[in-house]
């Protein structure tokens, strides 16, 4: 398969096929979902997180040389400082639960501005995940992996914002569709501008290992300390670790 393919195809799963299996997920039990949701964002945090500092940045520092390391670190500081204003002003949060406390809004606006705010996030992820191919196929797999353990609970958030909003069940799964398609024109269009400026590969490697920090930090870790107790914490603690694990594992079997 060409490069371009696997892009398109690693997207696609990641951006389209989430999309579908959340919606799936609608179908559970409503109490089952209670518990199931929390736990796949524990073990998205940690995905993200091994994504970004066991797979991306090693990949940027490479690329760059030891020599301008200081430019991945300061690419990573803009780029947290890039997400925090998109996150406070183009509405880049996403929701993990119903009612989400991300998008206080008049509910028939609520819908139509989580659709907006998840197509520019999902062409974002789609342009890393181009990056990440272009520095190495199986980093753009495991990237990818990162991506889709982030969408599948975020994606069942934004069903509920959108069902919350007044959308039929039908009208809600074509537009989360549609915005998971995003991801695919992004992956598309990192691929057409990242290889004519193959140079520019490490520094977009650093944007997206901050892009994954900054969603596992400022997203989804505050949340896990609404729920108390020893055990809760055991619970979330093992979940961050298998996430990360994963990742590292995948990784090391390409790069052993």
């Amino acid at each position: 398969m060409s490069l371009l393919g696997s892009i398109v195809l690693a997207t696609v799963i990641a951006g389209v096929a989430s999309t579908l299996l959340a919606g799936l997920f609608l179908l559970v039990p409503e109490r089952a979902r209670g518990v199931a949701l929390p736990a796949m964002v524990s073990f998205a945090i940690g995905s993200l997180l091994g994504a970004a500092f066991i797979g991306l940045l090693p990949e940027a520092f490479i690329g760059l040389g030891p020599e301008h390391g200081e430019r991945v670190g300061g690419v990573v500081v803009a780029g947290l400082l890039a997400f925090f204003v998109l996150e406070k002003y183009l509405l880049w949060r996403h929701c993990h639960q119903e009612p989400c406390a991300a998008h206080p809004v008049e509910r028939s606006m609520a819908g139509g501005l989580v659709v907006v705010g998840d197509s520019i996030h999902n062409f974002v992820d789609g342009l890393l995940i181009a990056a990440a191919f272009l520095s190495d196929p199986s980093l753009g797999f495991t990237t990818a992996a990162a991506v889709a353990a982030h969408e599948i609970p975020q994606e069942m958030g934004d069903f509920a914002v959108l069902l919350h909003s007044g959308f039929s069940r039908r009208k809600a799964l074509l537009f989360n569709v549609g915005s998971g398609l995003a991801m695919v024109g992004g992956g598309v269009v990192g691929y057409l501008a990242l290889a004519a400026v193959e140079q520019a590969v490490p520094y977009a490697l650093a944007f997206a290992a901050a892009s994954f920090v900054y969603v596992a930090a400022a997203d989804l870790i505050p949340a896990q300390h609404r729920r108390l107790g020893l055990r809760a914490g055991v619970q979330q603690l093992a979940l961050i670790t298998a996430g990360a694990a994963q990742i590292w594992l995948v990784h090391g079997l390409h790069h052993g």
